[in-house]
């Protein structure tokens, strides 16, 4: 029997504005977003996941910390990262960061590790953007040693190396949940296939079903590997309103502010309604009324065959009550119609 989708939220902690239209203060956005978090648990939601950024749109620069006081206001959510970048971390203090959060939790934490899509962590910490690649593969070999929570000896280059280490707090029951975040490439499937992980699909752009290659080599991997497949999991953007107007009414300047932002770093050219609405009808934007944004998830869950799907709920400055309502009905309305859509 094929287990039941779960249903997840993610946020980077977007500054948002207040009533008057100023932004609001880093402090009170993190806060923001504990009482979000509580919401989702309220609801019944499955997971919550931070972003791990450097920069001053996003508030959210130790996801555990805020998952820390997540952990201490809800009961069954499970809690975790979007994603933790490895490739400028440490991985035995993310282990140990997560361990912890693990038994402050009493075992809900997870951890989604990735190299990230934005950079500004390299030159923060001291690491070389050139071994963006190097960086990660390393990492993660360590990472996935540690997992087995027994002595670990490992060598590396960029990193000293480990002789029959323990590593402390250990997870108290089983292993700690850990994911694989991946934004398209190949190389990215097969290594969570190699390293026997589950993997986290960040689809925010295009059509989702683009994807199902990526979802047949990391089968395919498995298959060769000889072990059987992980889940996957898609986490993607959106926002729910009771109408599909009003949705995009509410979600269109503030996501237009996020992208344009982004899109002067990156060389892209300014987003216009003509390709929101195409992403909204065609693409990976999850915005709509409940049914439309419920036919959408679903629709992608038959498609891509997956065990979790993570909406992120924050898109620029929108403003945190429309982020709760938003969460009330995906939690309320829209899970509940996924499921039976599904059957």
């Amino acid at each position: 029997m094929t287990a039941p989708l779960e249903f997840g939220l993610d946020t980077f902690g977007d500054v948002t504005k207040d009533a008057s239209g100023a932004m609001r203060p880093h402090a009170q956005v993190i806060r923001n977003v504990v009482d979000e978090a509580v919401l989702a648990d309220e609801l019944g939601l499955d997971f919550i996941g931070l972003g791990e950024h450097h920069r001053a749109d996003f508030a959210i620069s130790s996801p555990e910390t805020v998952l820390a006081a997540i952990a201490s206001r809800t009961k069954r959510i499970h809690l975790g990262s979007a994603v933790t970048v490895l490739s400028s971390d440490d991985p035995i203090r993310v282990f140990q960061r997560f361990a912890t959060l693990d038994a402050l939790s009493s075992g809900r934490a997870e951890v989604i590790l990735g190299r990230g899509s934005f950079t500004e962590s390299f030159p923060l910490f001291g690491f070389d953007l050139r071994k963006y690649e190097e960086l990660f593969e390393e990492k993660l070999d360590l990472f996935a040693a540690l997992l087995s929570q027994k002595p670990v000896t490992w060598q590396g280059k960029l990193r000293p190396s480990l002789k029959e280490q323990l590593v402390y707090p250990p997870v108290e029951n089983g292993q700690l949940k850990t994911w694989i975040g991946v934004g398209g490439s190949p190389q990215s499937v097969v290594r969570a296939a190699h390293y026997d992980l589950p993997l986290m699909l960040a689809i925010i752009g295009g059509d989702p079903e683009r994807f199902a290659p990526y979802v047949d080599l990391y089968h395919r991997a498995f298959k060769e590997f000889g072990r059987p497949a992980q889940p996957i999991g898609v986490h993607s953007p959106g926002y729910v309103a009771e109408t599909d107007e009003q949705a995009r009414e509410e979600l269109w300047p503030d996501y237009k502010v996020m992208r344009d932002r982004i899109g002067r770093e990156r060389g892209w050219p300014p987003m216009g309604r003509d390709e929101f609405v195409n992403e909204a009808e065609h693409g990976s934007l999850y915005v709509g009324s409940p049914e439309t944004v419920a036919r959408k998830i679903a629709k992608t869950a038959k498609a891509l065959r997956i065990a979790r799907f993570q909406l992120k709920y924050s898109a620029g400055p929108l403003p945190h009550r429309k982020l709760m309502k938003s969460i009330e009905l995906y939690g309320r309305k829209v899970v509940p119609m996924v499921r039976e859509m599904l059957g």
